[in-house]
């Protein structure tokens, strides 16, 4: 049975989308994950302030409200944004791009392609986000709200290796935009130019300046956030590497340069490494902060929040006890000075499908279409079995795979679901997954003489290698429990239970690996290996994420 309160939320969120309001403005009770907050309630908060993989974050404050977007490569919806009033309680208040194009591209899945680092800004009443796509150009989407409904993307700058755009638009009225260079597609790699726009920021109108060439000091210096600021231009830009990068900033009396350059965070002797690439935002009550990632191979990109201020005109970012102008990151600090304290808050983690909206925790692999899945007002989520390109040789390159991101670095995952399978088809499945560029799981999988629960495992699956597939045992009942419990390391235990009490362990323990350019992610399927004129289909009646035990 679902809960009244749950029926409540979902009354209330759907009227505010049927407003066209964003969520936020509601006097809802907040969700609280229960494996990872960063809020410590007593004036202080603690890194990550999004312990998910909210890759390559960018921010703005409008008013009293601050907004965070982030890379969302080939997973459908993207660009997630998400809203906090206090920069450490975050929740997910919508996508921007719920198809992306070129839309038959991206109808199967296009790993570690798709939406690089997005900027967002505020201009003339409306919300833009400058996306990059290295494979085809930039893109301008826009809303009047930021919770949606988004424009269709606008191609701005047509061009291979065109990456990490960020717009600005200045005091003489003239627009400009700054951007990066992906060697793998444009041969070139390590500057940063800027491009001008024209009045509208919907096209570029020359062929662009370089500004900054980072060979001899800054190898790999990529996505740029330009600012202004007393009379300075400024680029905020990482450099050195994902993993093991430093934050760069570049400033300048003119915005073509040449520009001063100084490293102002870098990993120093705390264990946050490459701490890079971000946002800064001033508070409404004039304080200085900077959101950036930390890479953490299989948990993905992780959001962190430094205090920041400014030096002689130059950013101090993090913990800087020696004055040398270069800072280093804090694992815990005192929250934003606001005036006013704000409710706990973190992004939905467990759905008990009770909404006929899909929760904004999920991402599929491709662009979605309405055969792979329906929800429901009845409290459960149908995935229709569906049949993914002969060419698909394991999950990997199947599209229809239902994903969320990690939310801590230990948790418990389980879900509760009936599987009605096609009487007519044999090796139809449903299951829980943990997919990466290796995956495994547990399936139930229909054969002739009737349904079998099966352990998956596919290493090095991005490479089409074949999966193993091993049959525990023929159920009883079509309704099963799956979990996986996650503990350091992304170390993945598998286990079923027939009726959500005992829990039996399943194949063995399983180390997750890192995406293309994402961390593993959790999620569910159903699919099939032949198309007749009707599926089979799987009805999920919740996914619940806990601590591990």
């Amino acid at each position: 049975m679902k809960s009244s309160l749950a029926v409540a939320l979902t009354l209330i969120t759907v009227a505010a989308w049927a407003q066209k309001k964003p969520v936020t403005t509601l006097a809802a009770p907040k969700n609280v994950s229960k494996v990872w907050v960063a809020d410590q309630g007593n004036g202080t908060y603690k890194n990550p302030i999004l312990n998910a993989d909210y890759s390559d974050p960018d921010a703005i404050r409008v008013g009293n409200d601050f907004y965070l977007v982030s890379s969302s490569f080939e997973d459908m919806p993207g660009l997630p944004i998400l809203h906090s009033n206090d920069l450490v309680n975050w929740t997910i208040i919508g996508h921007a791009l719920f198809r992306q194009p070129p839309f038959e591209h991206f109808a199967k899945p296009q790993h570690g392609n798709g939406v690089w680092a997005p900027a967002i800004r505020y201009h003339n009443g409306e919300f833009y986000i400058y996306y990059p796509d290295p494979d085809y150009g930039i893109y301008l989407i826009k809303a009047k709200n930021p919770a949606g409904p988004w424009s269709n993307p606008v191609m701005v700058y047509a061009g291979l290796g065109l990456i990490d755009p960020c717009p600005l638009w200045d005091a003489d009225g003239s627009v400009y935009l700054v951007h990066g260079w992906a060697g793998s597609r444009a041969g070139i790699k390590s500057i940063i130019s800027i491009n001008k726009l024209n009045a509208e920021g919907t096209q570029v109108i020359d062929e662009g300046v370089m500004v900054y060439d980072g060979h001899d000091n800054d190898p790999t210096v990529e996505g740029p956030k330009i600012y202004k600021r007393n009379g300075y231009y400024y680029i905020f830009a990482p450099a050195g590497g994902v993993s093991t990068g430093y934050q760069l900033v570049l400033r300048s009396k003119n915005i073509y340069g040449p520009y001063q350059r100084k490293v102002v965070m870098d990993q120093g002797k705390t264990t946050i490494n490459g701490p890079h690439q971000g946002a800064w935002v001033d508070t409404q009550t004039g304080e200085d902060w900077f959101l950036h990632f930390q890479d953490k191979g299989p948990y993905g990109r992780v959001t962190h929040l430094q205090p920041m201020k400014w030096v002689n005109n130059w950013p101090v970012i993090g913990a800087d006890p020696n004055s040398t102008g270069k800072g280093e990151p804090v694992l815990t600090y005192k929250k934003p000075n606001l005036g006013k304290v704000y409710p706990i808050e973190t992004p939905v983690e467990t759905d008990e499908f009770n909404d006929i909206q899909l929760g904004m925790q999920w991402q599929w692999m491709a662009n979605p279409k309405s055969t792979w899945f329906t929800t429901t007002n009845m409290g459960y989520l149908r995935l229709f079995s569906y049949m993914p390109a002969d060419t698909v040789k394991n999950l990997w390159g199947a599209p229809n795979i239902l994903l969320q991101k990690p939310p801590a670095e230990e948790f418990m995952a389980t879900t509760k679901f009936t599987f009605k399978p096609n009487p007519k088809l044999e090796n139809e499945r449903a299951g829980l997954t943990v997919m990466g560029l290796s995956y495994a799981g547990l399936a139930l999988k229909s054969k002739k003489d009737g349904i079998y629960l099966v352990t998956l495992n596919c290493k090095d699956a991005e490479k089409g290698n074949a999966e193993k597939e091993e049959t525990l045992m023929k159920v009883e009942s079509p309704t099963i429990y799956f979990r996986v419990t996650v503990t350091t390391g992304f170390k993945c235990r598998f286990s079923y239970s027939p009726n959500g009490l005992n829990f039996t362990p399943a194949g063995n323990e399983f180390t997750a690996e890192v995406g293309k350019w994402i961390g593993a992610k959790v999620g569910i399927f159903c699919t099939r290996n032949i198309q007749i004129n009707d599926s089979g289909y799987a009805d999920f009646d919740w996914f619940r994420v806990e601590p591990a035990k």
